[in-house]
Formats: C-alpha cells, sequence, structure tokens
C-alpha cells in the first residue's frame, strides 16, 4: 500500500512539472500554435525525366530570403543515402498569418546565371520544397514555342490548408513569368494564404497517391492472373508428382521382392539409383551455403519490411523505408548465419570462421560496391545523391559492429542445433557416373527455362513497382505486393521440384546448384525486363542516370535472383527428403 502511494506521488509530481515545462511546437510533432514560425524547407533540383539525378536547390542560382539560415541535420540514415538535402528558403511564414505578395530578394542576372537558368529550363528541371514534412513540386520556367526565348516563375503563391492546429494540406501556384535577359534584376516573391480544410491529419498524404494506377483493373487482373496460375501449378504438380511417385513407389517395392538376378535383368533407372549420390555435398559448398543463408535473410526482411509498411505509412516520411530496411536487414543477420552455418556444417565443411564472413558481406559489399562506384559519378556531377562519408563510415559500422557479431551469433547456432548430417540415405565413397541424357534434360537447359514462370507470375508488380520508383508515383498497395510475394514463392517452388524430379529421374544427381539457379534465373528476365522499361517506358538520359538506374536495378535483380534460389531450393529439399525417406535402401 506504502509503496502504490509513493507512486502515484512521483507520477503526480512528473506530470506537474511536465505541465510547467514550456510546450514548444514544431514540425516534429506536427502542431503549432497560432503566429507560431512554418519552416519552408528546400530540397532539390533536378531533370523531371531523371529522377534520381538531383541537386541543391541553390546549386541554380536562386536567392535567399531575409530570415536568419537554420541549419537542417539528416535525421535518419535513409536521408543521407537518398539525397535529401534541406535549407533553409529565408521566407517568414507563421501558423494562419497571410502574407500578401512580397518580394524577398532580387537576383543580379549576370551571364553565367541566365546561362545556368536556361540549361535548366531546357532539361525541364523541376524543385521540390518541403512544409510540415509535405512535399511540394514547383518548376522553374519554360521556354517559348520556338525555344528562343526563355522565362523564369518569379512569384511562389502557396495555399496551405490546415485542420484545427496541424497542417493537412499544401498547394504551390507559380506565376510571375519573366523572361531571362543578361545583366537584369529579377524579383522573387512569395504569397501565403491560409484556409481551413476537413482533410483529416491521418489522411493528409492521400492527395499524393494514385488510386487510378495502382488499383487499375489491370493490376487486379494480374494478380488474379498470377493467383490462377498458382492453383493450376500447385495442382499439376501434387497430380503428377503424387500419381508418377506412387507408380515408382510401387516399382520400387516390386523391384525389392524380386531375386539379384531378376533385378539386374529388370529396367533399372529413375530417381532411387543415384540413393547414394543424392545427399552429396555440392560443389563450392562455401559459396553455395553462404548464398542460400543470403536468401533467407532477404526473403525474410522482404517479408518483415511488407508488413510494417502495411501497418506503418512509411511513405509518409522522408527516408523512412530504406531506413527500415536497413535497421530489418542488420537485425536478421542471425538468420543468414544460422541457414547458412548449419548448411556448410551439413555438407562437411570445416572453415567456418571463412564462410561466416562471405555470408555476412555478400549481399553488403555488392550493394555498397556499386554505391560506392555510383558516388564517384555523383561527385562528379555534384549531385546531391553523392554520399557523405559520415554516412559511408555508418554503415561500415552497421556492416562490422552489427551484422558480423549477429551473423556470428546464427553461425554457432546453426552448427550446434542443425549442422549434423541426417540423411536418410548413406552416401557413397564413390561418385556414380553420370549417364547421358537428352538435351533438354541438361541442368544449363533447366536452369535457363525454370525462371520463366515465376516471372510471369511478378511482371506486371514489377511495371508498378519501376514505376513507383523511377518515376513520381508513390507506392502504397502493399497487400498486392505481399500476394505476389506469397505467389512468386509457390510458384518458384513447385518449378524447382519439378525440374528437380525430371534432373533426378535422368540419374543426375547434381540437384543443389541447379534448383538454386534454376529458381535464381527469374532475376535474369526481371533484368532483361529493365532493359525494355527504360528504353520504352521512360525518357531517361544521361550518364548519371543510366549508371544509376542500371547499376541498382542489377543489385535488386540479383537480390531477387539470391531470394527465390533460396526458396527453391529449400523447397526442393525438403521434397528430395521426402521422398528418398519413404524407400527402402539396401
Amino acid at each position: 500500500m506504502g509503496f502504490s502511494r509513493w507512486m502515484i506521488t512521483v507520477v503526480t509530481l512528473l506530470s506537474a512539472v511536465g505541465l510547467l515545462l514550456p510546450v514548444r511546437a514544431d514540425e516534429h510533432e506536427h502542431t503549432y500554435l497560432d503566429k507560431e514560425e512554418i519552416v519552408l524547407w528546400m530540397n532539390t533540383v533536378g531533370p523531371y525525366h531523371n529522377r534520381q539525378e538531383t541537386y541543391k536547390y541553390f546549386s541554380l542560382p536562386f536567392c535567399v530570403g531575409t530570415k536568419k539560415t537554420i541549419s537542417h541535420y539528416h535525421e535518419t540514415l535513409g536521408e543521407a543515402l537518398q539525397g535529401v538535402e534541406l535549407e533553409f528558403s529565408g521566407l517568414d511564414i507563421k501558423f494562419k498569418d497571410e502574407v500578401l505578395q512580397t518580394t524577398y530578394c532580387e537576383i543580379e542576372l549576370d551571364k553565367a546565371k541566365r546561362d545556368a537558368f536556361v540549361y535548366a529550363i531546357k532539361n525541364h528541371y523541376w524543385y521540390q520544397m518541403y512544409i510540415d514534412d509535405l512535399p511540394i513540386w514547383g518548376i522553374v520556367g519554360e521556354a517559348d514555342e520556338n525555344g528562343e526565348d526563355h522565362y523564369l516563375w518569379t512569384y511562389k503563391k502557396l495555399e496551405i490548408g490546415y485542420h484545427g492546429n496541424r497542417i493537412v494540406d499544401v498547394n504551390l501556384t507559380s506565376e510571375g513569368k519573366v523572361k531571362l535577359v543578361p545583366n537584369t534584376r529579377i524579383a522573387m516573391s512569395y504569397s501565403v494564404k491560409w484556409k481551413k480544410s476537413d482533410v483529416k491529419f491521418e489522411d493528409r498524404f492521400d492527395k499524393y497517391l494514385d488510386p487510378s494506377f495502382f488499383q487499375h483493373r489491370i493490376h487486379w487482373f494480374s494478380i488474379f492472373n498470377s493467383f490462377m496460375m498458382v492453383i493450376f501449378l500447385v495442382g499439376l504438380v501434387s497430380m503428377i508428382l503424387m500419381r508418377t511417385l506412387r507408380k515408382d513407389y510401387a516399382r520400387y517395392s516390386k523391384e525389392e521382392e524380386m531375386d539379384d538376378m531378376d533385378r539386374d535383368l529388370g529396367d533399372e533407372y529413375g530417381w532411387k539409383q543415384v540413393h547414394g549420390d543424392v545427399f552429396r555435398p555440392s560443389s563450392q559448398p562455401m559459396i553455395f551455403s553462404s548464398l542460400i543463408g543470403s536468401g533467407c535473410q532477404i526473403f525474410s526482411v522482404s517479408l518483415i519490411v511488407i508488413i510494417v509498411a502495411m501497418i506503418e505509412d512509411l511513405y509518409t516520411e522522408r527516408g523512412s523505408m530504406l531506413s527500415t530496411a536497413i535497421f530489418v536487414y542488420a537485425a536478421t543477420s542471425p538468420v543468414n548465419g544460422y541457414f547458412g552455418g548449419s548448411l556448410y556444417a551439413k555438407q562437411g565443411g570445416r572453415r567456418w570462421i571463412k564462410q561466416m564472413f562471405i555470408g555476412a558481406f555478400l549481399i553488403p559489399a555488392m550493394v555498397c560496391g556499386t554505391a560506392f562506384f555510383i558516388n564517384f559519378i555523383a561527385i562528379y556531377y555534384h549531385a546531391s545523391r553523392a554520399i557523405p562519408f559520415g554516412t559511408m563510415v555508418a554503415v561500415c559500422s552497421i556492416c562490422f559492429f552489427v551484422i558480423l557479431p549477429l551473423n556470428l551469433v546464427g553461425t554457432i547456432l546453426g552448427r550446434n542445433l542443425s549442422g549434423q548430417p541426417n540423411f536418410p540415405c548413406r552416401v557413397n565413397a564413390v561418385p556414380r557416373p553420370i549417364p547421358e541424357k537428352k538435351w533438354f534434360m541438361e541442368p544449363a537447359i533447366i536452369v535457363c527455362l525454370g525462371g520463366i514462370l515465376p516471372f510471369g507470375s511478378i511482371f506486371i508488380e514489377m511495371y508498378f513497382i519501376f514505376t513507383s520508383f523511377w518515376a513520381y508515383k508513390i507506392y502504397y498497395v502493399y497487400g498486392f505486393m505481399m500476394l505476389v510475394l506469397v505467389i512468386l514463392c509457390i510458384v518458384t517452388v513447385c518449378v524447382t521440384i519439378v525440374c528437380t524430379y525430371f534432373l533426378l529421374n535422368a540419374e543426375d544427381y547434381r540437384w543443389q546448384w541447379t534448383s538454386f539457379l534454376s529458381a535464381a534465373s527469374t532475376a535474369v528476365y526481371v533484368y532483361m525486363y529493365s532493359f525494355y522499361y527504360y528504353f520504352f517506358k521512360t525518357k531517361m538520359y544521361g550518364l548519371f542516370q543510366t549508371s544509376f538506374y542500371f547499376g541498382y536495378m542489377a543489385v535488386f535483380s540479383t537480390a531477387l535472383g539470391i531470394m527465390c534460389g533460396a526458396v527453391g531450393y529449400m523447397g526442393t529439399s525438403a521434397f528430395v527428403r521426402k521422398i528418398y525417406t519413404n524407400v527402402k535402401i539396401d
């Protein structure tokens, strides 16, 4: 009873202190008092068709307002990696305080500044601003029909909607078209109008979404089509394999009853004949187990991030999706170590520390290597996408001090808990020679054909994902993405099981790499599709945007391939273990 009274007293005192402290409303809390300062952040400017080629807003010779400069620091790792460069506009804006058209600065337009503006207008430069985390876009200027005279928009007309003490809507109208003539002065002006709005704060980002695009009937049709493909494939695999396996089991049971002479004269073929080699360690077991562990981790990251995105509207915060993905990837490192370490131990691997390092740094090295290469181009272009040195140090620190130790924990657990080889068949000391077979049964052909159906189940969704990343769309239909991920996994497992069954029936026991690569070949088709998308669906141009596009599309496709390969192998491994468990082996 005394303890309860003590707790009530402490809580009361803390509440009283909290009430006495001054309450400061700002853009982090998204609540404002009347006449409180509203910050207009200028972010980036760049070509409309090259979304990733962005520069600091004041890299163009715009002038700054008269208010004192406010510094902005990258609040998340995702902000820094995505090239967010917020700079204070210098405009005096206060909550619910209207401003008539006011000149805030003048541009001394010499020849160099005019040439900079003309270049920006010719390349359709747009700029982005933020008020209370709400993005605003505007165009720098426009040219006349002949393309000889160029005009700069000089008047920013802001209309801000508020609901209670929160900002829920911002609209920008560009006016005041002024011809660019050297050695003149151009006055830049702005106005602010406030209006009440019925939009709730939770729904203020709905205006940026495009339901007509993402919920188009072709999107629903693609999901339905993929779902029907799953039903067909699962039914086909179940019917064919169960019926065929039943015949195989019957034949093998009959062979068990024959004497040795009858068995020698009988029809010796099929997947049972390779029972002594089917669980033989794969070639390059260190690389193989590292790929499987990385693929399992990528699948875990994809699943968790999609679930988080479905629960939380990550698109409402700058860089939140990328920051979440990095955090989840680091946190799921034990998954990589567990599956990679246990598989390597089952295959008799001894150099487990080397395997752990390869598994831990396989994906980070690929991503960082591509990012650093593109970073040199970004530095050459003076683009805002250039990654700061401090951010590089932060990413390397995450790799060495978070990912590696967690991977070590997962590897130790995997080796100790499930690292013992418990195969249903004994492995022969001498490998069985692989007989000749028809050309379409060769692993290379199976690998090339294995990725067609998985790609067919996701290629429509790839279009929507590409458009949201490479164009001005916000992807928000994560329920669709979850369905597509589930469909992709089911189709991949079904296809790899069929491919592996045909391979084993041809008495070829090299199923491990074949199952992985046949599923991973989906990435080749995705990367080929990215070429089609680049040349026929976009108007991107220039060295920076092209290298950025194809560099990160290669990273995305490779990660997708590793994930599909791991999913295909895990499903096929369960299938192979199941069929050889149910057969009597001498």
